[in-house]
């Protein structure tokens, strides 16, 4: 899953675009029904179905059945439809919610952004500052607040988002990619596993190997495939919660000598 993103957008232009603080010339001299909102949507649309690598203006123009050059009064460029794509795809997460102890929080989180980046793979192709449109900065604001209030300072708090971010967006790519080998080879795991652990029983001698061999063969029993996605999520991101406790137990352990 390479990165296929454009560096030819205009930070200033994008920012513009996202706050809908400057006021389109397609006002003006665009097509009646066509909108930023609609292109926007209809990009999504075509990196949903086939990849980033598929994004082009001629494309997307080509969907909404109009000419490419009427996009570039709404939208300056790739660069630009790229930024608003991504803001407008964290919409769809829930910055609302704030109840519950701030590990429930976290899991709730990190399991909203795997769905999310699950639902729209080309996020994670995306190679670009995230500019802080209004719904990054949404983001943003929920999951730090996950984490305010436990002693840690701004810099430890910003921190550890980036750690469950990066955990969730390094389990989603090894998701995708199991994915797409099924797809490819018309097999998923549970059907590999099946076909291939008898002859893999023959071959592998256990006596050589007699960890892996046992390991493995819990392994498959238990899910009955090579590889299970939604466990190993599960079980990564409690290891990654538990070194959070560790630091939030830390700074809210009285110092030493303290009475």
């Amino acid at each position: 899953m390479s990165p296929q993103h454009s560096k030819s957008g205009d930070p200033a232009r994008s920012l513009a675009l996202l706050w809908r603080t400057q006021e389109p010339a397609s006002r003006r001299r665009g097509r009646p029904g066509l909108n930023v909102d609609r292109i926007v949507a209809a990009a999504t649309a075509l990196a949903d179905a086939e990849g980033l690598a598929a994004l082009s203006m001629r494309r997307v123009a080509e969907a909404l059945d109009v000419g490419t050059m009427s996009l570039y009064t709404y939208v300056p460029g790739k660069g630009e439809l790229i930024d608003l794509m991504v803001d407008t795809a964290y919409a769809d997460l829930d910055t609302q919610e704030r109840s519950g102890a701030w590990r429930d929080r976290l899991r709730r989180i990190a399991h909203a952004n795997r769905k999310l980046y699950i639902r729209h793979p080309w996020m994670l192709q995306t190679v670009t500052v995230r500019l802080l449109g209004p719904n990054v900065i949404a983001k943003y604001d929920h999951e730090l607040s996950a984490v305010d209030g436990l002693g840690l300072s701004e810099v430890e708090m910003d921190s550890t988002v980036n750690l469950v971010n990066g955990y969730v967006e390094s389990s989603a790519r090894q998701t995708l990619g199991s994915e797409q080998v099924a797809r490819e080879s018309g097999m998923d795991d549970e059907q590999w596993w099946r076909t291939h652990d008898p002859l893999l029983a023959a071959l592998v001698d256990g006596s050589r190997y007699p960890t892996a061999s046992r390991v493995g063969t819990a392994v498959g029993r238990a899910h009955q495939a090579v590889h299970a996605p939604e466990h190993e999520f599960s079980f990564g991101l409690e290891r990654v919660l538990d070194g959070v406790q560790v630091l939030v137990d830390a700074r809210s352990a009285p110092a030493a000598g303290s009475s």
